[in-house]
Formats: structure tokens, C-alpha cells, sequence
């Protein structure tokens, strides 16, 4: 099949996890990665390795173990820095996820000074800050607890039939009032891909600040913090063949600058007395108490894995499979996919569908027990189910990794769950 990966059972090798077989001796089919990817050997062996050879608390223990983990963990950022194209390593902050990055970001701005003359301030009664219907709740509530606290409006992107973003009503949206613009780049629910560079375009035009949640962008797609026009971006590392408990905040030194501190300890400090504080510069004024260390160096050595194939040739795969996969349920009888299914429109590889006369949960329970895992329920997006008038759905989601055989298994799958259920023609 074009576009996909060259020597693609090569690739699955370094994946060992993908060589098991689940209960009843079934082969596994994962196509759970937009809640999860699997990790490559080579990023299991760094943390192993680390943790055996170079184990110490980074950047205060003065010995050297302590210098070598320093080392590891600063090498870790330079990779990221330059896997996103940041003009400087200084701007990539390590967080434990991507959802504390963004609440990060919105708790810092509810204590910010200023006129939002570099699009930092004050928030306030008129201010407004908006964001999407197709948003990962880690991406609504820090904003409306953000409102909440300062008297400012949140306002959202409808959506599409089609699972777009509804951008006709733009000019009312983004006004003078506006100081924040936050949206995600490619939705964990419907595959949509936003145009990014072009409402951050609009919203500074006004001033306002630009959020990207790149969580479902970064693993799929090669990105570029600068051409993406925003002024902040975020995202996980154990979606992008990384560990848990490792996210990563990027954004402008000018922003970085101005916003105050988040948590207070360790690292983030310059000086402290009994009276006041001054504080650390960026990365550091963000990175309070011991930070995720192993993790870090397991995230560098994930996206030294993804450099190393290309994401280019990444983000063509996943491209292709999802065509695939989207042919495939389309011959599903009583199946309907949420969000984009032209194949001429870009797309992510999250793909959520119902199946008529059968509970998500259901269906996830019986592709199970034939070795198919998926998601079941609203995937942390219940506003875009209930814009389509549901409360949940199935997710089947794919990446570097997955086969057309293993498409293939899920439709099969799907066509048992409909016989199981004894559903007509």
C-alpha cells in the first residue's frame, strides 16, 4: 500500500510488546494509540540504562552521578527543542503531562500584569478567551476555571456536520476583546486537523495569546513551533512512543518572561529569604522540585526514534492507514464515523464511530475478547459527542506501527459484534 512505512514488520520488531498474544492465545491488535503508543525497545533500554548506571536528582547533587544525570536530562531537552524547531532550548519546559502545561498556562495568566501589549496581561470583566467544541477537557476547564476566577468570558468554535471547526462566525469570535485563542491542533476524537497557523494569524491580529494542544499533532506529523504560529504549544510524551509522566510546554521567551511562577520550591528559585523570593529564569522558574528525570530521558530518546524514521514518512503512514481504515468501516452495515471521512481533507488518526443497536462499551467488551483493543466512552470530549447528539462512541486509533492486516481484524471484528449481537442487514 503506498505511503506506508518501508519494512513496517522491521519497525513493529522494536516494539516488543506488539509480538504478544492476549487470553485465548489471539494475536494483539492495539488501536489504542491516541490514548496511549507503545514504546520501542530503544527508549525502554534508556531508562533502564539510566536507572541502573546514572541514577541522581538533576541540577543540586553535587557528585558524579549527579553531573552525568544533569547531563542526560539537558540532552533530553535539546532534543525536544530541536524535534520542534524552537528557537532556544531555554523555551522547553518539562511538566508531568500536557494537561499541566495547560493549566500552567491559565493558572499563571489568572496572576499576570501588564497591558497584553506582547500578549501577556491581566485578565478581566470583558476580556474574553475562546477556545473549541472538539477540545480535550484539559483544554475547556483550566480556561473556564481561568474565567471563573477573573471575570473574563469564555467563548468557543462551534462545530461541523462534517466534525470541522465552523470557522464562518470567526469575525464575531475573534474581536478586540479577545486575549486567548486556545485550540487543539489534531482533535483526539474526531481526527480533525485545525488550521492552526491561520486562526493564529487572525488572533494576533488582535493581540491575543495563541495555546496549541499538540498532544494527537506532535506524534503524527512533523511540527514546527515557529510556522505554527502559536505562542505557546503542549504536548505528552507517552502518545509519541515516550513514558507517562513526562509533558512539555514551548513557548516564546517574551511570554515565558512575563508570565509569573506556577509552583514555588527547588530549582525555580534565584535567591530566597525569609521576606520574599526572586526567582530562576526560563526553563528553570517552571520546573519547581525534583522533575521527571527518567522520563525526560526516555522522551528524548522516543523522539530520537521518530527523527530517526522520519516524520515525514510518520505522518504519511499514519495518513495512509486511516484511509484505509475509514474504506474498511464504511462497509460496516449500521456503522457511522464522527468527523471528517473525505479522503481529500487532512486527517489524524483517531477515528470514533457508533454502531447502531450496540453500546460503545459493548462493542469495545467483544473486540476485546477477539484481541482488538479500543477505546469506549466520550475519550475526555464530551462536548463534541454531545454536539453530535451522543454520549459516547468506539475509537479505533492507529500510528506508526499498525497494519492494514490489523484494520483488516478490526472490521472482521466489528462484523462479529453485529452477528453477536444478532443486528439485520
Amino acid at each position: 500500500m503506498e505511503g506506508l512505512l518501508p519494512d513496517l514488520e522491521v519497525v513493529r520488531k522494536d516494539f516488543p510488546i506488539l509480538s504478544r498474544t492476549l487470553a485465548g492465545g489471539q494475536p494483539l491488535v492495539y488501536l489504542d494509540s491516541a490514548n496511549t503508543s507503545q514504546k520501542p525497545q530503544c527508549v525502554i533500554d534508556r531508562m533502564v540504562d539510566h536507572l541502573e548506571h546514572h541514577n541522581a536528582n538533576v541540577a543540586r547533587a553535587m557528585h558524579q552521578l549527579g553531573a552525568e544525570a544533569s547531563e542526560a536530562f539537558e540532552e533530553a531537552r535539546d532534543t525536544v527543542a530541536s524535534f520542534i524547531g524552537a528557537p532556544s532550548r531555554d523555551e522547553v519546559i518539562f511538566t508531568k503531562n500536557a494537561s499541566e502545561a495547560l493549566n500552567l498556562v491559565a493558572n499563571t495568566l489568572a496572576w499576570a500584569e501588564g497591558d497584553w501589549s506582547s500578549r501577556v496581561g491581566s485578565l478581566g470583566a470583558g476580556d474574553e478567551v475562546l477556545v473549541t467544541e472538539m477540545e480535550h477537557h484539559s483544554n475547556i476547564v483550566p480556561w473556564q476555571l481561568l474565567t471563573q476566577r477573573t471575570g473574563a468570558t469564555l467563548r468557543w468554535f462551534g462545530l461541523t456536520d462534517d466534525g470541522e471547526l465552523d470557522l464562518s462566525d470567526i469575525d464575531s469570535l475573534i474581536t478586540e476583546r479577545t486575549r486567548v485563542v486556545s485550540l487543539t491542533w489534531v482533535s483526539n476524537m474526531l481526527g480533525t486537523v485545525n488550521p492552526v497557523a491561520e486562526i493564529a494569524r487572525r488572533a494576533h491580529e488582535v493581540g491575543a495569546l495563541v495555546v496549541v494542544d499538540a498532544s494527537q499533532a506532535v506524534p503524527q506529523m512533523p511540527v514546527d513551533v515557529v510556522a505554527s504560529g502559536a505562542d505557546v504549544l503542549v504536548f505528552t510524551g507517552h502518545k509519541c512512543v515516550g513514558p507517562t509522566g513526562i509533558g512539555v510546554l514551548w513557548g516564546r521567551r517574551e511570554v515565558l518572561d512575563q508570565l509569573p511562577p506556577f509552583l514555588g520550591g527547588g530549582e525555580m528559585i534565584e535567591t530566597v529569604r525569609m521576606e520574599a523570593s526572586t526567582y530562576a529564569g526560563i526553563p528553570h522558574k517552571f520546573e519547581a522540585g525534583t522533575p521527571p528525570i527518567v522520563e525526560a530521558v526516555g522522551l528524548g530518546a522516543a523522539l530520537e526514534y521518530l527523527r530517526d524514521l522520519g516524520m515525514d514518512r510518520v505522518a504519511a503512514h499514519e495518513q495512509a492507514i486511516t484511509r484505509y481504515a475509514l474504506d474498511g468501516l464504511a462497509t460496516v452495515p449500521g456503522l457511522r464515523v464522527m468527523g471528517p471521512t473525505d479522503p481529500a481533507v487532512e486527517r489524524g488518526g483517531a477515528i470514533s464511530f457508533e454502531l447502531d443497536g450496540v453500546h460503545p462499551h459493548d462493542i469495545a467488551q467483544v473486540l476485546d475478547s477477539r484481541g482488538v483493543a479500543v477505546r469506549a466512552g466520550h475519550h475526555c470530549a464530551r462536548p463534541a459527542h454531545a454536539r453530535f447528539g451522543v454520549q459516547s462512541s468506539t475509537r479505533m486509533s492507529s500510528y506508526l506501527y499498525t497494519t492494514p492486516q490489523e484494520v483488516d481484524a478490526l472490521v472482521e471484528a466489528l462484523e462479529y459484534t453485529r452477528s453477536y449481537f444478532r443486528l439485520g442487514q
